[in-house]
């Protein structure tokens, strides 16, 4: 994969993920909602790719008047990981030259395999993800809005265990996939599946094109990193 392609790619799903974050302002009232409509009208040029530079900087100037509004991000990590990705694609596209270029996607990447390997070391430390207990309490009677129906899982002990090694150590091993093409592919898939089952068993559903926008950008990394190598 070429970096203008990945770069284009991750532009796209960039664009959906702040139309998605931004629909969900429409409703509000003053500033937000006006912040809302425009950010709408940015997100459907950014999916397009009408002038990318100016798109990119008009929309990170408003994530930043959001961040000022809310004292930090809106919806935390989500946003937090979409102001990056944005801002590292914008770099680009200001880089004099190529290698300015990759080092401002490559920045991207990293932040990518870092939040994965932080949040399974987090996770590794914490007894309570170690035992299982953790995602039984979610399940059991945390305030994510999991279906009624799957209250019973939280009774699963030894399943919920064995979910919780399965997360953490897909999550620590996360980096190792940059070495090969095929494990990468299966690493960005199950790790999308795994915020898609987030998105609907808990509603985090901004997490889904916050993070899977980076993936395209991971895929050239790992081209890059072979030919390095």
């Amino acid at each position: 994969m070429t970096l203008d392609l990945a770069v284009r790619l991750t532009e796209i799903m960039l664009g959906f993920a702040f139309l998605q974050q931004s629909l969900e302002f429409l409703r509000a009232r003053g500033v937000e909602q006006k912040l809302a409509f425009l950010r709408v009208a940015l997100a459907v040029l950014l999916i397009a790719g009408v002038f990318p530079l100016l798109i990119a900087g008009t929309l990170l100037l408003t994530s930043v008047l959001l961040i000022w509004r809310f004292r930090g991000p809106y919806n935390g990590g989500s946003d937090a990981m979409s102001v990056l990705v944005l801002l590292c694609i914008g770099l680009s596209h200001l880089a004099p030259s190529t290698l300015w270029q990759e080092i401002a996607v490559g920045y991207a990447v990293l932040q990518l395999i870092l939040s994965y390997f932080q949040a399974g070391w987090v996770k590794l430390v914490n007894p309570e993800w170690r035992s299982g207990k953790a995602l039984r309490e979610v399940f059991g009677w945390s305030a994510y809005p999991v279906a009624h129906s799957l209250r019973h899982l939280s009774e699963r002990k030894t399943l919920l265990w064995f979910a919780s090694w399965c997360v953490i150590v897909a999550e620590l091993l996360f980096p190792l996939a940059l070495f090969y093409q095929s494990a990468l592919i299966a690493a960005l898939i199950c790790a999308g599946c795994f915020h898609l089952a987030n998105a609907v068993l808990f509603g985090l559903n901004r997490f889904v094109l916050a993070w899977i926008s980076a993936y395209p950008l991971a895929l050239w990394f790992q081209e890059r990193l072979v030919t390095l190598l």
